[in-house]
């Protein structure tokens, strides 16, 4: 079987069985797309289950190299890679052929960029404009999508993934986040009270089971429009650039923190599987510290 044939056969177990995001399975058909092209031209010849079979880590390393050569940085890298890796897996599961030349490269490591929190002051400022709109029932949607992002410190998908029938909220909401994990969040006062106010502003009838935010038409509300609310609530109050719904998730975590919380309580309440996921938040947290240190202790500047 050819190798393009081959690559169809694994998106589509990466999307009903793993059920990959839209996103990550374009990603990853790209990356394995290219991987078969460049093979193509550097083993001359189709690149089928035998050709597969038969590459060795120098041949990959060729074409992580080709792509480095074409810009790509170390977090693109890591993705090709993991790309790859996932094929061979699937190929190998499903009995095609076994070869473990794509787990022996070494993957980047990528240096993750410390998240941009927004101060108290700002995330309070944020909260009270989002409700701000000339129309009502869209300035109540405004509110309590920001107030949920950031008083339960969800991801934009999660929250964008509430249905009618979660409110009114009691005392806790249980999400279901990445790699279909549930978790349960305590509901802040704030928090229930903008949700209750949005919901019972909504003009269009829905059943418990039709989404919770709503677009201006009636439709579910999307990721690009959230993030078109915040760009908006950028413009309106100067934030930087960083002030992106998922700054709020960062800035919930962050506030947290500064505000005596542990490390273990931040990790549950975000859906962290890793601890050393959570830990950027404390790299963050002294960073902060360092730099308030510099302008108010006396021998700082010594």
């Amino acid at each position: 079987m050819g190798a393009d044939a081959l690559r169809k056969n694994w998106l589509a177990a990466l999307a009903h069985e793993r059920r990959a995001s839209p996103h990550t399975l374009r990603a990853y058909g790209d990356d394995v797309a290219r991987f078969i092209g460049f093979q193509a031209g550097h083993i001359g010849g189709a690149v089928d289950e035998k050709a597969l079979a038969k590459l060795t880590p120098a041949d990959i390393r060729a074409f992580i190299t080709a792509r480095r050569q074409e810009g790509l940085g170390p977090g693109g890298v890591q993705r090709a890679l993991a790309a790859v890796r996932s094929f061979y897996k699937f190929l190998a599961k499903e009995g095609v052929l076994e070869n473990a030349a794509a787990r022996s490269i070494r993957t980047p490591r990528v240096r993750r960029p410390l998240p941009r929190p927004l101060s108290t002051d700002d995330a309070a400022r944020l909260l009270v404009q989002a409700g701000e709109h000339n129309v009502e029932w869209l300035g109540a949607r405004d509110a309590a999508l920001l107030t949920l992002l950031y008083g339960a410190g969800l991801r934009i998908s999660e929250a964008l993934g509430l249905k009618r029938g979660d409110v009114p909220l009691g005392a806790t909401l249980t999400v279901i986040g990445k790699g279909r994990k549930e978790r349960s969040i305590p509901v802040l006062p704030l928090v229930a009270a903008a949700l209750n106010d949005y919901a019972a502003k909504i003009p269009f009838t829905g059943a418990p089971s039709a989404a919770l935010f709503l677009s201006r038409r009636g439709l579910p509300m999307s990721a690009r429009e959230a993030q078109s609310l915040m760009q908006t609530m950028r413009g309106r109050l100067g934030l930087p650039e960083k002030a992106t719904p998922h700054a709020l998730r960062h800035s919930f975590a962050t506030h947290i923190l500064q505000g005596g919380g542990d490390l273990r309580s931040v990790q549950e309440l975000l859906g962290h599987a890793s601890l050393s996921t959570t830990q950027i938040y404390t790299a963050m947290d002294t960073r902060q510290l360092l730099e308030t240190y510099s302008r108010a202790h006396p021998r700082a500047k010594g």
